[in-house]
């Protein structure tokens, strides 16, 4: 849809304006300069809002209906929107937009539609095995027909550069869209009338402004996202090596992959984990060049940059506790939500352990023989496996997961890691034994890694699929359309998280050989 004002509405009934936010987006900020930005122009306006109680259940609806005054007699307006009877809805995230459609909130004759197109995942997308994340192409191609006019872009990514908040930008889109009669002073001096954050929001305000006002025609493509470069140096002697021994030892298309790996690696455990993941890696570029793999792009050994580091980093309790006590997360985390220096957050964290991941952190030895205790482990798992409510704004919880977090030092003497690093040599055993008869199924047998990921039950979940997906791979030497299996089979693997559809998948496969 172009991206030219569409002109103001007439006034004979009021303009009603509704907004769909989620926490922490600004919703009721950016209701307050549209009834600022009305009332300074001497309108009347009025505004309402109804919290959603959940994520993807409902985002929090805000409401403005305005109208210039009358003879000196004050409307009477209403409270919710109605459907077919709103002249602008702005959604500050894409799939709300796709709610605002449903709900009849958008018509083709009147609404003007300013969306937002970068995600927020609800939680049933993140808690799929595999990708859950719905895609957006259906709303991109249904606000064409649902909407009078569409203005969509990534407010969040354009607020973010201008350091402010996705509710400014969505005003400054909202001015630009030409649909309410006021000149941009009028909304600039709403923003400086809030006297808080008044210079970033005024320059995101403007860059939502100018892209709105943009035609679709001069709007510059999105341009496909590239790998960044890889640098040479970061100043740090022992990262330097590591750099080095990236563009001495692969192939430039190779690179990128395999920096992301390091850079992973060594925040994950140290330089020296980092440098047996590249050790790894050069073993399997020589095999991957001794089968050809010249003619197939690396295919193999890129699929092992990506996975292995994946492996490497396994989710732990180290790991989890590392990541909840970090500054740089309380950080983000005000960010997100907008805290202010004069506010106090607190974080309740559910945790829920089991002796299983107790006898993991132990020293290998240690921890073989509580597994050949079953009584003892049963006995103690009684105290251990129960869900806890973890404040780490408290010292006692803050300094228990800090200590959890120091044993990172350890992590290699420690049985959850002997036993990830034989899971780890059993598939690459696999995959390059695969490799040397049938390549393309052996890069699948890599991919198949992803199957594993979280801790606790999740990652126990995962590890199980990912052994059955793998027992079929030798029944797929020699046989047509191996890879092609394999994948599928994976694929089924993902689609939920009791395993009916591998089973299924699993069956079929059986059959097919058998006729």
């Amino acid at each position: 849809m172009p991206l030219t004002p569409v002109g103001p509405a007439t006034f004979d009934r009021p303009l009603s304006i509704a907004i769909l936010a989620m926490g922490g987006q600004g919703g009721g900020v950016l209701t307050d300069w549209i009834v600022a930005a009305a009332e300074h122009a001497g309108w009347i306006a009025q505004s309402t809002s109804v919290p959603g109680v959940a994520q993807r259940t409902g985002a929090t609806i805000y409401y403005v209906e305005m109208l210039p005054p009358r003879d000196g007699r004050h409307p009477v307006l209403s409270l919710m929107p109605t459907p077919g009877d709103v002249d602008v809805v702005a959604a500050a995230e894409f799939m709300e937009a796709g709610r605002a459609m449903l709900r009849g909130f958008i018509t083709p004759d009147r609404t003007t539609l300013i969306a937002s197109t970068h995600r927020s995942l609800a939680v049933s997308e993140k808690g799929k095995p595999g990708d859950g994340i719905a895609s957006s192409e259906p709303v991109f191609e249904a606000s064409d027909f649902a909407a009078r006019h569409a203005i969509q872009f990534d407010m969040q990514a354009l607020a973010e550069r201008n350091g402010s908040v996705i509710s400014a930008v969505m005003f400054g889109a909202l001015a630009g869209s030409g649909v309410l009669p006021f000149p941009r002073e009028t909304f600039e001096a709403a923003i400086r009338e809030g006297g808080k954050g008044v210079e970033p929001s005024l320059r995101a305000f403007g860059a939502g402004f100018e892209r709105a006002s943009r035609p679709a025609e001069t709007a510059p493509a999105p341009d496909a996202e590239a790998p960044p470069p890889v640098p040479t140096s970061v100043g740090v002697p022992q990262l330097d090596g590591l750099l080095v021994r990236i563009h001495g030892e692969f192939p430039e298309t190779l690179r990128p992959m395999l920096f992301a790996g390091v850079k992973r690696l060594t925040d994950y455990q140290d330089v020296a984990y980092a440098g047996e993941y590249l050790d790894r890696m050069r073993d399997l570029l020589a095999l991957d060049r001794r089968q050809g793999g010249e003619a197939a792009g690396h295919a193999f050994t890129d699929a092992a940059a990506k996975y292995l580091a994946v492996a490497m980093a396994y989710d732990d309790v180290i790991r989890v506790a590392d990541l909840k006590t970090r500054a740089s997360r309380f950080e983000r985390i005000d960010k997100e939500i907008g805290k202010r220096d004069d506010q106090l957050l607190y974080m309740t964290e559910f945790m829920h352990p089991r002796m299983e991941e107790v006898i993991g952190t132990m020293p290998k030895g240690l921890g073989l023989w509580f597994e050949r205790k079953p009584g003892l482990v049963r006995l103690l798992d009684r105290a251990v496996n129960r869900g806890r409510r973890v404040k780490t704004g408290h010292v006692g919880w803050f300094l228990s997961l800090n200590c959890v977090a120091a044993l990172r030092p350890a992590r290699r003497l420690l049985l959850r890691h002997a036993r990830e690093m034989q899971h780890i040599e059993a598939w690459l055993a696999l995959a390059t034994r695969t490799a040397e008869q049938d390549y393309a199924l052996a890069v699948e047998v890599l991919h198949c890694r992803r199957l594993v990921k979280g801790y606790s039950d999740t990652h126990a979940r995962g590890e199980a699929k990912f052994d059955h997906v793998l027992a079929a791979v030798p029944s797929l030497l020699g046989k047509p359309d191996s890879a092609g299996w394999l994948r599928r089979l994976r694929t089924a693997a993902l689609a939920d998280e009791a395993g009916e559809a591998l089973a299924g998948a699993l069956m079929t496969l059986e059959h097919a050989f058998e006729a």
